[in-house]
């Protein structure tokens, strides 16, 4: 890992006038000379952050390009499913003369659902060697490559007559949303200034289920939904990737990986303007950065075996994996799954409950922005524990409905209330939060390894969940949803405990909050650090995998 040293971080002379120039006009400096030569008082730089137009567009190119992979994808192949099925009985039958029977032709719409969170586990694992050597923008546009090759494949699978071309496409698109689901976040998390890290760190859960509303929308039958347009359908997932790559190379890396692992101080500093704009104070934020270089030196770059025994880590890893599981083990993709059936149970005619669907879908969107809204109000615990608190209720009363509306007829309706109450309830909390959260609790040097056990844990488990949840519906029916109201009790109980309230502390105050917990010391980690010339850290410790 490159870290800063005395050979990287002395500045030429012509440097040094350039940065005392651009103090004068721009940085932070507190007088200034007038005409008459008396000393001037200028407002006070500060450390609050703004949304400047490089840092929104910074996010939207980002996100768009990659989070919307990850929603459209998973999204796209539900409605319409029986157009699939019929593609793939009649390519079957082109090539032998007859039809699959029904177990088989289940077992490979199974096969093609199931290669998506594959895929997914598949980019977690290696999105860490990727973020180190080519930084968290160039791991971004590097993974274009497995969004635009899958949209192509798929794209011709039609002409082609070939399903197999779709199978082979949902595990690339699926190594695609893995990489993005850990880069991404890692990206928006280090570019943002504190006050508004929760605000961006959602946007990553804010462009899924805009991915998921569109491919909802676009699987209409009315639409992209049908005979004729499915294979545009699925190609469309090339259009962001594109997009991406034309508008993502004219944005900055992530200031804190350029400075503190590739020891690239200038490009840390000019990319820190660009993104907070003249009126801040810019070295306060790099001092804040070299002191969290200085803090984790002991630890030189954590592998993820080395992280699993590293103490000062402990909790936080802890805490990852239990958000991670909380997520995809509070029953979404159940209620997901049978959201259809229960819509048709309350009479909702079958045709029709796409509409249903799409509508869901915008509960979901609008519930998403209103918690990036909120969570640098609010904080992250309150959305947390409010969401899991609403999930667990829900599913408690939506057993009850799919139990007695067979004998009261009116209590399908309450079951519908039920999957919007949780949809509302995952999408304020458990959905967008611990992307949020998981960026914060770790520092630079292991917050590669933190996010690829994350990442792991993420994609493990929605794909657990997808085989096991049919079993177990089968065999306990509503019940189900009661394990699902446990699981997020106990997660619920977890935060509460555990985990210390992150809004608005820099990375080295939050470690200094789970120092205790750890049972390590944090040393200096509150005091307050004043600006100064930076001096070239010792050398880390480095470890290896």
């Amino acid at each position: 890992m490159g870290k800063l040293g005395s050979s990287s971080l002395q500045p030429s002379e012509q440097g040094v006038g350039n940065f005392r120039e651009a103090e004068r006009t721009c940085s932070p400096a507190w007088m200034r000379m007038d005409k008459t030569g008396t000393e001037t008082p200028l407002p006070t730089p500060h450390m609050k952050g703004s949304l400047k137009p490089t840092l929104v567009l910074t996010t939207l190119s980002a996100s768009f390009g990659s989070a919307f992979q990850y929603g459209y994808n998973i999204s796209v192949i539900n409605t319409p499913h029986k157009v699939f099925k019929s593609f793939y009985n009649d390519t079957y039958f082109e090539r032998h003369g007859k039809f699959m029977d029904e177990h088989s032709l289940l077992l490979l719409w199974s096969c093609t659902v199931s290669m998506f969170p594959l895929g997914g586990l598949l980019g977690s694992l290696i999105v860490g060697p990727m973020v180190n050597k080519w930084g968290r923008k160039g791991t971004l546009l590097i993974n274009n490559v497995f969004a635009v090759t899958p949209a192509i494949l798929m794209g011709v699978s039609k002409v082609a007559r070939a399903f197999e071309l779709i199978i082979l496409s949902r595990v690339l698109v699926g190594i695609c949303a893995g990489i993005a689901y850990s880069a991404l976040p890692m990206y928006l998390g280090e570019l943002a200034p504190k006050n508004l890290r929760g605000a961006l760190a959602t946007m990553t859960e804010v462009f899924v289920i805009i991915g998921v509303l569109l491919a909802q929308i676009f699987s209409l039958q009315a639409i992209l939904g049908n005979a004729t347009g499915w294979a545009i359908l699925l190609a469309l997932t090339g259009v962001p990737a594109l997009i991406q790559l034309l508008s993502l190379p004219f944005f900055p890396e992530s200031p804190r990986y350029t400075l503190i692992e590739k020891g690239d101080e200038e490009t840390a500093r000019r990319a820190l303007r660009r993104l907070r704009g003249c009126n801040y104070d810019v070295e306060a934020e790099m001092e804040e950065m070299r002191e969290e270089e200085r803090k984790e030196q002991a630890e030189g770059r954590l592998s993820v075996l080395n992280l699993f025994s590293f103490r000062p880590l402990r909790w936080q890893l802890i805490s990852i994996i239990v958000l991670m599981v909380g997520q995809q083990l509070s029953g979404i993709n159940a209620v997901n799954y049978y959201a259809d059936v229960i819509y048709t149970s309350a009479g909702v005619d079958p045709t029709q409950s796409q509409y249903v669907t799409v509508g869901s879908g915008v509960i979901n969107l609008v519930m998403t922005i209103v918690s990036a809204v909120a969570v640098e109000r609010l904080g992250r615990r309150i959305l947390l524990l409010s969401g899991y608190g609403i999930c667990g209720s829900a599913c408690v009363v939506l057993t009850v409905a799919l139990l007695l509306q067979s004998t009261v007829p009116e209590l399908s309706y309450l079951g519908i209330a039920c999957v919007f109450a949780y949809i509302v309830g995952h999408s304020i909390g458990p959905s967008p939060v611990p992307s949020v959260v998981r960026t914060e609790i770790v520092l630079q040097s292991s917050r590669t390894a933190a996010f690829t056990v994350d990442g792991a844990v993420h994609w493990l488990f929605n794909f657990i969940v997808g085989l096991a949840f049919p079993s177990m519906q089968a065999a306990i029916g509503a019940y189900s949803f009661l394990v699902f109201a446990a699981l997020c009790l106990l997660t619920a109980a977890y935060i509460y405990v555990v985990i210390p309230e992150t809004k608005g502390k820099t990375f080295v105050e939050i470690n200094c909050a789970f120092a205790k917990r750890n049972g390590v010391e944090f040393p200096g980690g509150n005091d307050v650090v004043m600006a100064k010339p930076h001096t070239p850290s010792p050398p880390a410790k480095q470890t290896t995998f």
